[in-house]
């Protein structure tokens, strides 16, 4: 037996590996049979860089097997150097087991910390041991640093953005924070900024500092918290760094190309005047909603160009280039503004094997992205971020495309709108064009393209005289057909609860009155045509169903054309919903758009429903609210909104050569703008007063 011993230690020595012991029976196990030596959750291993630090006194545990299948138990050794240079070893061993089973020993407190403690582990199957996991050919003790003691608190600094309480600039522009800690054993800080989430960061050495860009978006009193840790897992208090970040810093040039008509030159906001070539001409239309009232027109050719004859960015830095922009055709490449040529940058329109989109290139490199139209205004932005190597287009203040590395170089080119090398001329209306030497941050790019709604009008229905009921502020009425009238609530000041000799009159839908239309021939109607249905544009209304099971479709709302409605909001009682119905084109018979909301019939009961209508030309949707939600089911691509020339409807569809569809029900409270309602607003709606625009 003792020749067998012998051997089979022999072969377990040729077979071993750091971390693996041996069993022992009668034949002494192998020792690969003993494996997977733990400290805690970490693999054993030994050495400066290998050894696990563990911030609790940790288990120890390995697998042991034994080739008999016979029950085995465990040996563990532990040993370190005490402060007086004097050994300290500790042995525990553990309960037999069957074979294959882990074997653990829970280390006690008070073993050294702050120093290197060794371990290893043997079989013993008791009549045998197998060799300690440390002996025999490239075996080694297992090792770690036992270590309670949490770094100090993290020390964090910004030149770019002190913590003084002074504002500083701003939204926009990346700023450096340096973590940094008095204790040499800091291997991670864990950070955030105020309301992000949580970030690590490592140094490239132990105790050393590491600096951080940050790139604030919004105005406020921002805060960095930062915590240090160490190897075992101890983490420092937290640090609190504040700062306060003013708005984002103006742009470095800016015309808003709203000169006088006959101006040879537009007057720059801030930067430089832009000469203008002979084939600008001011006094163009503006977006409405923009703030701008005029713009320039270019013609395309030659002369088409505005320019400052000088550099408006550093094309070598970050930079930004943005303009509200019309064009009158799609079917060549075009520049709306850019500065220098193969190495500088140009936001503009490609026409696109695949349809026409906008670009911004910049060195060469393209993002395109978006679906311009001839006639119809968008705002478009172009930002190189110097900090990322990245370039981005913003489409209506959405980001369009995908980001893309460029690297340009600092040109000394003049800032040219209405030009770029390579392309054709802008042929149709700029204005308010920007350029900023920061970044333009994502709310900044949406507010920037905002298109602020305007009332149309709004009609409260609470009176008529001689057929027409007045818009609140005196504007474009609503004439009410035969059949149509006015219901007015409960006279106050004789109710029946109080007194019985009263009438009993139902209260009006909202405030003191509201319009009841009979289903055969009421209706109400301005005199022209209201909404630009083919801009963005924004119409609700109240409205409650006398029938509980209504025969057919009827219509609250709808604005006509010449052959059929642009759109129209109805009931249909077979499928339980309020729909939308939006025609393709102005033809009879054309194909229609469809989104619905289900709801129940109102039967005369209750307070009705407030149902609204949406249409965002710039990102081509359109949606139907019902009290102040919508979804999936009630929202519908439009790329092509058509404009109606006819009034106006509530109450009443086209049908066929005529009208129909009429409404049995009451009406109140319709608002119509130019623009699109934000979702907050459309909950303001039907209330009696008027949403917030913004």
């Amino acid at each position: 037996m003792r020749q067998a011993l012998v051997a089979a230690f022999a072969a377990a020595t040729a077979l071993s590996a750091p971390g693996t012991a041996a069993a022992a029976d009668n034949t002494p196990p192998a020792r690969p049979l003993v494996k997977d030596l733990l400290t805690g959750s970490k693999a054993c291993a030994a050495g400066e860089e290998a050894r696990p630090y563990v911030r609790f006194a940790p288990q120890l545990s390995a697998v042991l097997y034994d080739p008999d299948g016979t029950q085995v138990s465990g040996e563990f050794e532990v040993w370190w150097t005490d402060a007086e240079g004097a050994e300290q070893r500790r042995t525990y061993t553990t309960s037999a087991k069957r074979s294959g089973s882990t074997f653990t020993v829970q280390l006690p407190a008070d073993i050294a910390s702050a120093t290197v403690v060794s371990w290893r582990v043997r079989a013993n199957d008791g009549t045998a041991a197998s060799p300690w996991s440390s002996e025999g050919d490239g075996g080694s003790a297992c090792e770690f640093v036992y270590d309670t003691v949490a770094p100090q608190k993290a020390v964090v600094s910004s030149a770019d953005y002190p913590d003084n309480g002074e504002w500083t600039d701003g939204v926009g522009v990346y700023g450096g924070f340096t973590l940094d800690s008095p204790s040499d054993d800091v291997v991670m800080y864990q950070y955030h900024f105020l309301g992000g989430t949580l970030q690590t960061v490592q140094p490239e050495e132990p105790g050393g500092a590491v600096t951080l860009r940050y790139l604030p978006l919004r105005s406020s009193v921002d805060r960095i918290t930062v915590q240090a840790f160490d190897r075992a897992g101890n983490g420092s208090p937290s640090t609190d760094y504040t700062f306060k970040v003013q708005s984002g810093r103006a742009p470095v040039a800016h015309w808003k190309l709203g000169d006088a008509a006959g101006a040879t030159s537009a007057a720059a906001e801030s930067g430089t005047d832009a000469r203008a070539g002979s084939g600008v001409t001011f006094g163009g239309t503006a977006p409405a909603g923009t703030g701008l009232t005029t713009t320039a027109h270019l013609d395309g050719g030659d002369q088409a160009f505005l320019t400052p004859d000088s550099p408006a960015v550093d094309t070598g830095g970050t930079f930004a280039i943005g303009a509200w922009v019309r064009p009158e055709r799609t079917d060549r490449d075009m520049a709306v503004a850019g500065q220098g040529s193969g190495t500088g940058a140009l936001l503009g329109l490609r026409s696109g094997g695949e349809g026409p989109a906008w670009s911004f290139t910049v060195a060469g490199q393209e993002v395109s992205g978006g679906a311009p139209e001839s006639g119809e205004w968008a705002y478009v932005l172009g930002l190189y971020d110097a900090e990322t190597g990245l370039a981005q287009l913003y489409v209506n203040g959405y980001e369009a495309g995908t980001k893309t590395a460029a690297a340009p170089a600092q040109t000394t080119d003049a800032f040219r709108i209405g030009q770029g090398a390579g392309v054709s001329a802008w042929q149709g209306e700029i204005g308010g064009v920007r350029a900023y030497d920061r970044v333009v941050v994502p709310a900044e790019a949406t507010e920037l393209a905002l298109r602020k709604p305007q009332l149309l009008g709004h009609w409260s229905l609470e009176t008529a005289s001689d057929g027409v009921s007045p818009e609140q502020s005196g504007g474009v009425p609503l004439k009410l057909g035969a059949g149509a009238v006015i219901h007015r609530g409960p006279d106050n000041s004789c109710l029946p609860e109080i007194d019985p000799d009263c009438p009993d009159v139902p209260y009006a839908l909202v405030g003191d009155g509201h319009l009841q239309l009979d289903g055969d021939t009421a209706y109400a109607a301005t005199d022209a045509a209201l909404l630009d249905t083919s801009d963005s544009f924004t119409i609700g209304v109240v409205v409650r169903l006398t029938d509980s099971e209504p025969a057919g479709p009827m219509t609250v709302l709808s604005q006509a054309g010449e052959h059929t409605d642009a759109f129209k909001v109805r009931y249909e009682p077979s499928a339980h919903a309020w729909q939308l119905v939006v025609p393709e084109k102005d033809e009879a018979g054309a194909a229609e758009t469809v989104v619905s909301q289900i709801s129940v019939a109102d039967g005369g009961e209750g307070q009705g429903h407030r149902l609204a209508v949406v249409y965002d030309d710039a990102t081509d949707r359109i949606k139907l609210y019902l009290d102040g939600w919508t979804n999936a089911d009630a929202t519908a691509t439009l790329p092509n909104g058509w404009h109606s020339s006819g009034p106006l409807q509530v109450g009443r569809a086209h049908v066929g050569d005529g009208w129909g569809e009429y409404l049995h029900g009451d009406v109140d409270e319709v608002h119509a703008f130019s623009g699109v309602l934000s979702d907050s607003s459309i909950r303001q709606l039907g209330g009696g007063a008027e949403p917030c625009l913004c």
